[in-house]
């Protein structure tokens, strides 16, 4: 069975940083491409950043220079550092792993950006 448990979410004042972790079980994690996704009530669920399994990166344009994704193949665990959150980036984050044609989720992490 696929797990995929997200954890690190919370309630940040803006400027402030948020470490997002997902621990993965039930896949070869390292075969995987992993990402985080975001949603916000009544916006599209959309992709924050995506790490390959050779540890190639992409993000949104949004959070570029902002956060960072990363990968602990030993940990089956990727990450997400937020810095300089923004009011904007509140949202349930949601962690992803896709090979192929077999694509999981968790359940997400809310993530909080107010004074």
């Amino acid at each position: 069975q696929v797990q995929l448990v997200e954890s690190g979410g919370g309630l940040v004042e803006p400027g402030g940083s948020l470490r997002l972790s997902c621990a993965a079980s039930g896949i070869t994690f390292n075969i995987y491409t992993m990402g985080w996704y975001r949603q916000a009530p009544g916006i599209e669920r959309e992709l924050v950043a995506i790490i390959t399994s050779d540890s190639s990166t992409n993000y949104a344009d949004s959070v570029k220079g902002r956060f960072t994704i990363s990968r602990d193949n030993a940990k089956n665990t990727v990450y997400l550092q937020m810095n300089s959150l923004k009011p904007e980036d509140t949202a349930v984050y949601l962690c992803n792993s896709k090979r192929g044609l077999r694509h999981y989720w968790g359940q997400g992490t809310q993530v909080t950006v107010s004074s």
